[in-house]
């Protein structure tokens, strides 16, 4: 409905299909805009419409007065043809420009193309215009080619190539597809009505009664039902592809139930196709004994006619979908007039055999009589339930060919549900019917009347002539108790019971050899086990799984030849119910996971019913038998261990995510209510790597006290111009985050861009972290190049040092020999990678040129390439920094390399020494106790080296024994060092004083008008009074690092309490000289200074 009141707004009025969207040709020239302007009507409102169907096409609208200017603009969806001046952007030159709501954009409408895969074969992928495109400034000079305006205007297009293979995926797309009755509904029918109906369906009524035999078909029915609706809602919750039940499993609960589940399914679905044939092949077996035609001996003759029909059945499944759902059909017609003969037969007066044999028409005596359960010995109601309930089984036959559906989303829930209604009123038609029309026990001998003056039993035979009562004393062999074929003779004409039989059997066969290679098929596509790859292939439009057809033959021929099948049957019908488990599982643990994802279409479910289900179909499993039970639940836990160990590089957005970020939601969130408690103090770390795989030492060290016990957190600062820093820094995040897991190191990656280093920082000190889990602690590398660097880093450098004590987080600077930053070795490596895949490429150039020219006319570029020292590419090793070959360490500092692997490495048996100088609240102590917990340093022995009066060294040793003790900490020695204070050699302080020289303003050898001058031109010198102020300090950095270098030189590590520069008293230069000095020659160093609240606590 048109919202504008003008007649003349739209010269072409003719109303259009609801698959276009509308969009208005707008003429911008100063004429028009004056006409507009005088016109006194409101506003007009331009009538858009959106259709289900996505053709790229426009309804196209005309200003009045303007229509001859757009002859050009097709109206049956072909591409509008434009001027070569014609720009889409132009907004200043008097042009005309397609309009999307009146507007001149490239913003795009909601599409379906967006939303798809890339590959779908439902139709092309398009990528909508980006954020920057829309957000960014618009160039000028972009221009739209002839044939393009309406993507432009859409903001969708697509290159030539896409389109050339979308239309290929069309042209494959002719495959058979069923709808929802020939697909779902008839296949679940089938497989649901099995020969239970015709052969054990009388005996259950016969061992229960009619009353409990109803409950136990209900029972089995809301198994079914709650799993029919699970199913449904998981199917509907988005395209669902080939796979059935493991791909509604596997995108549900993820690749590790998927896969553990998919494989038995399909394991028990070849099997089933053994079990069927020889319950096919025992009821021909049965005639041919009839007819005393046996070929060999029964058990032969079963394996013989069961080989043969499987070989027929294959035949039908290899020759195409189309003919197996033929072949569906016809048995589905067969099957129901075989039911149907039953009921007409149960309306048929009986003849005095029938009556023999128990069968009296419908009597109220006898449904009275058959009402209450009559177990014989040995029997009960769950083991007469665990005898019916694999004949309700069969209700994802129709799931298990999704892909081959027309649409899976609105076949699986119509075509199972339905098919799981109508089953059951048969199911329970039939079980009513043949309880009220036959006895239980009767002889077969029509002399058994009752001769009148005989006492009777008070039976309903009794009742109506007959005398079964010696049933009692020995054994019968007619009546519900005693003969599987009651309903052959019950039925009008016995052959077609038979024929329903074979039908049954026949069908369920045919559906189990279609589902397993499916099922099987969508398992190794997904290369879950990567052994099995070779199964994934498929053949002709159909992509029919010609190989899992044979293997699933393979199978059913060996169990039919073992003919052990009564063993195996409670072990396949476990396998069956695990699969309903996970099902009804996957529904519940979707709906509690609360994604935003999970909107199914199909409404009718509970995620409370369907864990209900999910404990009954368990449940179930353990009645059925317990020990077949306990195997399936072995097998299944055992293929989860598997997948999880190999972990499969899938990614389907399945509810476990869902749930994981929900439970860490909550965690994080019930962590904020509880109070910080020092006992439960761990490091938390943000750690200045700049990108992880450029300074993995310093990642390495603060990995190796945070993994599984602390927050770990590698941050990159990007400083520069904030458009290519934002677009570098988000092209990077996933990859980096990627690196630390594939590296399998327990820490996160942040980045921001920021105008300076400093302020990088300072914006990560404040927003890093979440609630409870929020950095404590700063780890850095040490600058070992501070002498060169600008003045503006050494400020951002030790500024950041500021601003985390100003924020009470903790500071751990790392030094080591040859510096972390490996960035060069990388890119070396990178040149070296590309070289060797051109090197590659072209071996397979002269390869391909070799197979298409022959030898003679390639001779001459061998030759070429031996001059090239091209060589077979040697096997290749891990491309990981870890491993640098051999013949290229003259490309790069190789000690470098080492050094930045040596953390990785098992330090083997030395120290770590601790010099715990300024009690900063005990993380100086803390942070090497957790290293000796790792695996890699618990052979390191810790030494405590403090600082004491020299006349009180014995009793300051025993009172930090003490403490130590107390705070559970073991330690191999303990040194007090009194000598600290003392001044430092003269050649030491001679090296202090050349490294600062460079940095001293020396005022006090200048006037004060000169001095002056300099401060205010260089401020960040160091003057004469500050070093003078400070002159003990310095003297204590240089002394520590004589006693460093006598005392821990062997060590394997040092932790040292980290200096602290006063703001405002000591300058940047200075301070960095101090840690030059306090850290020169040693091992690797560790600077720490904790904020100065207590991390170690004696109280329990």
């Amino acid at each position: 409905m048109s919202m504008n009141n003008s007649s003349n707004v739209f010269l072409d009025s003719v109303p259009t299909n609801s698959n276009r969207f509308q969009v208005n040709v707008i003429n911008e020239s100063h004429e028009s805009s004056a006409a507009v302007g005088n016109n006194a009507d409101p506003p007009h409102y331009e009538e858009t419409s959106f259709g289900d169907e996505t053709q790229n096409r426009f309804r196209i609208s005309f200003r009045p007065g303007n229509q001859e200017c757009y002859d050009n603009f097709l109206q049956n969806g072909e591409n509008a043809k434009t001027d070569a001046s014609f720009h889409a952007y132009d907004s200043h030159t008097n042009t005309y420009y397609l309009q999307t709501f009146g507007h001149n954009t490239v913003d795009a409408v909601p599409k379906i193309e967006y939303y798809r895969n890339t590959g779908s074969i439902s139709g092309p992928k398009v990528n909508r215009p980006s954020l920057l495109e829309i957000h960014e400034q618009l160039a000028k000079n972009i221009a739209v080619a002839p044939g393009s305006a309406d993507r432009v205007a859409n903001g969708d297009g697509m290159p030539e190539d896409e389109e050339a293979e979308n239309k290929q995926e069309e042209d494959k797309a002719g495959a058979v597809k069923f709808g929802w009755v020939k697909g779902v509904l008839v296949r679940c029918m089938l497989n649901i009505w099995g020969v239970m109906l015709f052969i054990r369906l009388s005996w259950i009524v016969g061992e229960a009664g009619i009353g409990l035999g109803v409950l136990i078909i209900l029972l089995s029915t809301m198994v079914t039902s709650i799993t029919g609706l699970s199913t449904s809602a998981i199917a509907t919750n988005g395209f669902v592809r080939g796979g059935g039940a493991y791909y509604l499993i596997s995108r549900s609960l993820g690749p590790e139930f998927g896969g553990s589940i998919g494989l038995i399914f399909a394991f028990a679905n070849a099997v089933a196709v053994a079990m069927y044939v020889v319950g096919f092949a025992e009821t021909v077996v049965d005639l041919l004994k009839e007819s005393n035609s046996m070929m060999v001996d029964p058990t032969n003759d079963i394996r013989i006619i069961g080989s043969i029909t499987v070989v027929i059945l294959l035949g039908i499944s290899v020759a195409g979908m189309e003919w197996e759902a033929k072949a569906q059909v016809i048995l589905l017609v067969i099957l129901l007039i075989a039911i149907a003969n039953f009921f007409i037969g149960t309306v048929i007066p009986s003849n005095n055999e029938k009556k023999s044999r128990g069968f009296f028409n419908y009597q109220a005596s006898i449904f009275a009589e058959n009402f209450g359960p009559s177990f014989t010995k040995g029997e009960g109601f769950f083991s007469v339930f665990a005898i019916f309930f694999p004949a309700a089984t069969g209700i994802l036959a129709g799931a298990n060919i999704s892909g081959d559906l027309e649409d899976p989303q609105d076949a699986i829930p119509r075509g199972t549900m339905l098919a799981i209604f109508i089953t059951t009123v048969a199911y329970i038609g039939v079980a009513i019917c043949v309880g009220a029309c036959v006895v239980r026990d009767a002889t077969g001998s029509m002399n058994d009347t009752i001769i009148s003056g005989m006492n009777c039993n008070g039976s309903a035979a009794c009742g109506l002539g007959y005398d079964f009562s010696r049933c009692r004393h020995e054994p019968c062999q007619y009546g519900l108790m005693n003969n599987f074929q009651v309903m052959s003779m019950v039925s009008g004409f016995g052959p077609l019971i038979t024929a329903g039989i074979f039908s049954a059997t026949l069908s369920s066969a045919l559906a189990s050899l279609v589902s397993a290679p499916k099922v099987f098929q969508a398992l190794c596509k997904d290369n879950i086990y990567k052994a099995l790859q070779f199964f994934a292939k498929g053949y002709g439009k159909n992509n029919e799984p010609l190989r899992g057809y044979f293997l699933t033959f393979v199978i059913a021929i060996a169990f039919i030849l073992i003919a052990e099948l009564n063993t195996i049957a409670p072990i396949i019908s476990n396998f069956f119910l695990a699969s309903y488990a996970l099902i009804n599982f996957s529904c519940f643990h979707a709906s509690y996971a609360k994604s935003p994802g999970w909107r199914p279409a199909y409404g009718i479910y509970n995620m409370w019913v369907s864990l209900f289900g999910a404990i009954l179909c368990c449940a179930v499993m353990f009645v059925i038998n317990w020990w077949a039970a306990v195997i399936t639940y072995v097998i299944e836990f055992f293929l989860y261990i598997y997948v999880t160990y190999k972990k499969p590089d899938v990614n389907w957005g399945s509810s476990t995510q869902a749930l994981s970020y929900v439970s860490a939601l909550d965690n994080a969130l019930e962590l904020t209510t509880v109070e910080d408690h020092v006992k439960n103090f761990r490091p938390q770390c943000i750690v200045l790597t700049g990108g992880p795989m450029t300074r993995p030492a310093l990642l390495d060290i603060t990995h190796a006290f945070t993994k599984n016990s602390g927050l770990c957190i590698c941050c990159e600062v990007f400083v520069g111009p904030r458009k290519l820093c934002v677009k570098e820094m988000n092209s990077g995040m996933a990859k980096k985050q990627a690196w630390l897991i594939k590296n399998k190191i327990k820490a996160f990656y942040a980045a921001v861009a920021a105008d300076c280093f400093r302020d990088g920082v300072r914006s990560l000190l404040q927003a890093s972290g979440l609630g409870r889990m929020k950095p404590n602690t700063l780890v850095i590398g040490y600058k070992k190049n501070w002498r060169k660097a600008p003045l503006t880093e050494i400020e951002n450098y030790v500024g950041i040092i500021h601003d985390a004590f100003d924020f009470e987080i903790g500071v751990v600077i790392v030094r080591i020999s040859q510096g972390f930053d490996i960035s060069q070795v990388l890119q070396v490596q990178d040149e070296l990678e590309k070289l060797e895949q051109e090197r590659l490429a072209l071996e397979a150039t002269i390869k391909d040129n070799e197979c298409e020219e022959g030898s003679g006319g390639i001779r001459g570029l061998f030759k070429k390439a031996s001059k090239l020292n091209i060589t077979k590419p040697a096997p290749k090793k891990d491309s990981s920094m870890n491993t640098i070959q051999s013949m290229h360490v003259g490309e790069f500092n190789q000690k470098l390399v080492e050094a930045s692997t040596q953390f990785k490495k098992k330090q083997g048996k030395g120290t770590i020494d601790v010099w715990w100088l300024f009690d900063d609240g005990g993380l100086t102590l803390l942070i090497p106790y957790i290293l000796t917990l790792r695996k890699k340093w618990k052979d390191c022995k810790l030494r405590i080296y403090v600082g004491g009066k020299i006349n009180r060294i014995e009793e300051e040793k025993i009172a930090m024994a003490s403490l130590l003790s107390k705070f559970r900490i073991k330690f191999a020695d303990i040194h007090i060092i009194g000598d600290i204070n003392i001044k430092p050699n003269k050649e030491s302080w001679k090296v202090f004083e050349e490294m600062i020289e460079p940095y001293r303003l020396h005022e006090s050898c200048k006037d004060l008008t000169t001095a002056e001058k300099l401060k205010r031109e260089t401020p960040w010198k160091i003057t004469d009074a500050e070093l003078e102020a400070v002159k003990e300090k310095s003297y204590r950095q240089v002394r520590l690092n004589e006693l460093l270098q006598e005392h821990s030189r062997a060590a394997n590590l040092i932790v040292l309490s980290l200096p602290v520069a006063r703001k405002g008293s000591i300058s940047d230069w200075l301070y960095m000289a101090w840690l030059e000095i306090l850290t020169k020659n040693l091992p690797p160093v560790l600077l720490v200074r904790g904020n100065h609240k207590n991390v170690l606590t004696f109280y329990s």
